[in-house]
């Protein structure tokens, strides 16, 4: 495990880098041909390289992405290593040793049918070209295990928030900041208007948050132009509904200023009823197996798990690496746990199918 742990992360595959996923997949591929038996498909859409493999008639999907958030040449200042039981580099955690336990989960069970294994390539940047592709294959399946990092301590996760993402552009009008200031129409002072109202939107778990603003050209001209964008999270599917209403119903406060409010909803929720049952049988199984108690918890952060909630398929996510640091110069594996919940994966395949 630890030799192909070692062969994904020399392969750098920042999203952002469709050559580099392409590379990325073909290693991928060839690794999971090795412990399947088997080539994927290799589903390119947009300039993205997925790989799905498809085994009898499938009741259960897995799911993970082999992109990560790390630019090339990220190998130079986080070397590939494994010291003391810990094992490092980028992607190592986020999400490359989920990918090689899925592949030795599968090698394991003798035969793998009633399983589709989807591995996407553009997860880490909101899954613009996969979303549509996750939300078909886990439509009508029993469950969908998500490889993702484990939480804190090997949690597994239970729930995610969803995600909608918008930005607000304000239209004004310029004028001369000393000379005819009332000539103009201020559009940094209707965005300020504009950010408040949409602070005020988040209540209870819903956070609704701007982010990056900008606006105006020089120090004495009345700003024709300004914008935020705002990032929403909400754990449930009628919140997010709520704050989309809303943020399509802003309205401009500055006289001769317009608005244009773009985006939405990106992810739904995976809200909790839809891990619960599938939870329940990993505690079940984890006694069985001797690993220990379980552990659940609910994150902010969204995953491709959202879209298989979202399409109705029971989710479990959280099931790859133990360890930490996902995105950051600490990023790690602890290695004695990918054999522990490599079983633990074969087991709830078995169970399901």
């Amino acid at each position: 495990m630890i030799g192909d742990l070692e062969e994904l992360v020399l392969c750098e595959s920042f999203s952002s880098d469709h050559e580099a996923v392409a590379r990325s997949a073909k290693v991928v591929a060839a690794m999971g041909a090795r412990h399947l038996g088997v080539q994927p498909e290799f589903l390119e859409i947009d300039g993205v390289t997925h790989l799905r493999w498809t085994f009898g008639t499938p009741r259960v999907l897995l799911l993970g992405h082999h992109d990560t958030v790390w630019p090339i040449g990220s190998l130079a200042t986080h070397p590939w290593s494994v010291a003391d039981g810990v094992a490092r580099g980028p992607g190592v955690f986020d999400m490359k040793a989920g990918l090689v336990q899925t592949f030795h989960a599968l090698a394991g069970l003798g035969s793998p049918d009633g399983v589709t294994l989807l591995i996407t390539g553009d997860e880490e940047v909101g899954s613009p070209t996969s979303a549509r592709l996750i939300e078909e294959t886990a439509r009508g399946l029993a469950a969908a295990f998500v490889m993702e990092a484990s939480a804190d301590g090997g949690a597994l996760k239970t729930s995610r928030k969803g995600t909608s993402l918008y930005t607000v552009n304000v239209h004004g009008k310029a004028a001369h900041a000393g000379l005819e200031p009332e000539k103009g129409a201020n559009a940094g002072i209707e965005l300020a208007h504009q950010i408040l109202a949409v602070a005020a939107m988040g209540r209870g778990a819903t956070t609704v948050t701007p982010t990056v603003l900008s606006g105006g050209t020089t120090l004495n001209t009345v700003p024709a132009a300004a914008s935020a964008g705002v990032d929403v999270r909400v754990a449930e599917v009628a919140e997010q509904a709520r704050v989309d209403e809303a943020m399509l119903a802003l309205r401009p406060v500055v006289p001769g200023t317009r608005l244009e409010v773009l985006g939405g909803p990106n992810r739904p929720p995976l809200e909790g009823t839809m891990s619960a049952a599938l939870f329940s049988l990993a505690q079940e199984l984890a006694a069985g197996l001797g690993l220990g108690p379980l552990s659940s918890a609910s994150v902010g952060g969204a995953s491709d798990g959202n879209f298989t909630a979202g399409a109705g398929c029971p989710t479990l996510d959280g099931l790859g690496a133990v360890g930490g640091g996902a995105h950051a110069d600490h990023e790690h594996v602890v290695v004695a746990e990918m054999p522990r919940r490599t079983a633990l994966l074969r087991a709830l395949i078995e169970a399901v199918r």
